[in-house]
């Protein structure tokens, strides 16, 4: 048997990654279609692009007017930012955010699974009711679970606390796409950034919330 190591071919590739990311945001900026969304608005798509390297995701973006101000007066006001998942935590970057900010997923909560099974849904729906004491005048960031976003509108709905904004980008092919119609159409006046259809998840929504904690 030929013992001899394979020959590995010289791949031809960027190595410098100042050189990377300054390529990456110019081929986004030129294959997006960013003339057709407001200032503050095509500073996040840019960076929801980048962590979904789908340029075409902005066709199906839909947000209130005042959804970035909305977001950055509540951090500034030391609001928390709650998520459903801790993907969608992980990915906030807590040293662009104003200190103090708390960023809170209550996934790992010991009340949950048993309250989960008295509600007859998911845990991350179930969740929204853990976040009573912490809602009202939160940022919201949600990425991963449509019945966490379809929970938190019932909640609103029932007359409960009244979150800042709604970051809700959760993804998948059961109820997704109709949650985030849900909150592109809720009929109580929230400040919201949501992605149509299935696409989405915990890095788009996480970078939504960077883009706007940060590029001010």
């Amino acid at each position: 048997m030929d013992q001899t190591s394979p020959i590995v071919p010289p791949y031809d590739y960027l190595r410098d990654g100042a050189e990377i990311y300054r390529e990456s945001f110019a081929i986004i900026r030129r294959e997006t279609r960013l003339d057709q969304l407001p200032e503050d608005i095509a500073r996040v798509a840019v960076r929801m692009v980048h962590a979904s390297a789908q340029p075409d995701i902005v066709d199906d973006l839909r947000w209130s007017p005042g959804v970035v101000t909305a977001c950055r007066a509540a951090l500034a006001a030391d609001a928390p930012i709650l998520c459903d998942s801790t993907m969608v935590a992980h990915g906030i970057i807590r040293s662009r955010l104003p200190a103090g900010t708390e960023v809170i997923c209550r996934l790992a909560d010991p009340e949950l699974p048993a309250l989960a099974r008295r509600l007859g849904t998911t845990k991350a729906a179930a969740a929204i009711d853990l976040w009573a004491d912490r809602l009202a005048g939160a940022v919201v960031a949600i990425g991963n679970a449509p019945t966490a976003l379809f929970r938190l509108l019932e909640v609103i709905g029932e007359g409960g606390p009244r979150p800042a904004a709604i970051v809700g980008i959760p993804v998948g092919f059961v109820g997704a796409d109709r949650a985030k119609e849900a909150l592109a159409g809720n009929p109580w006046g929230l400040e919201y950034l949501t992605l149509l259809g299935r696409r989405g998840g915990s890095a788009v929504a996480a970078a939504a919330v960077n883009a706007i904690a940060t590029d001010r």
